[in-house]
């Protein structure tokens, strides 16, 4: 287990990156609601792990609903200056992860969602509220599974 350095300097930096995370991945909420993404859930996992900030998940309905959220979740991202790493499971469209660092969104069909869990893998998390970001898309966020 690595130790979390707690001088200011680093703790006001450490929290500056989770904000900017948060807001990153708010915005890629918005997206996955706009291109009618389902039980879209942000998790903030800065407290439970050093490795990444949250999860962003979404659950589609079709292979061509879940490219088209992966696709403008990348432009937009990357006009935020968000650095993709790596994207897997892409061309299978049952769970595609993209990997931007210190957010991964996760891009679910109905079927590996479920089995995956992610929500009760990391239910320790804190949920961030969605309302505000998704109130102008109509979508309602998910109150759980």
């Amino acid at each position: 287990m690595s130790t979390v350095q707690s001088d200011p300097t680093t703790l006001a930096n450490n929290a500056q990156t989770v904000a900017d995370s948060l807001e990153s991945a708010k915005v890629a909420a918005k997206i996955a609601a706009e291109n009618k993404g389902q039980e879209i859930v942000l998790l903030d996992l800065s407290k439970q792990t050093s490795i990444f900030d949250c999860f962003l998940i979404v659950t589609g309905t079709s292979r061509r609903q879940l490219h088209a959220i992966a696709e403008e979740i990348d432009r937009e991202l990357k006009k935020r200056g968000e650095v993709r790493l790596n994207m897997s499971g892409y061309d299978e469209s049952q769970w595609i992860a993209i990997d931007y660092g210190g957010i991964i969104v996760h891009l679910f069909d109905e079927e590996r969602r479920r089995y995956y869990d992610l929500e009760g893998l990391w239910g320790d998390s804190q949920r961030v509220d969605l309302e505000s970001v998704l109130i102008t898309t109509g979508a309602r966020p998910s109150l759980g599974l």
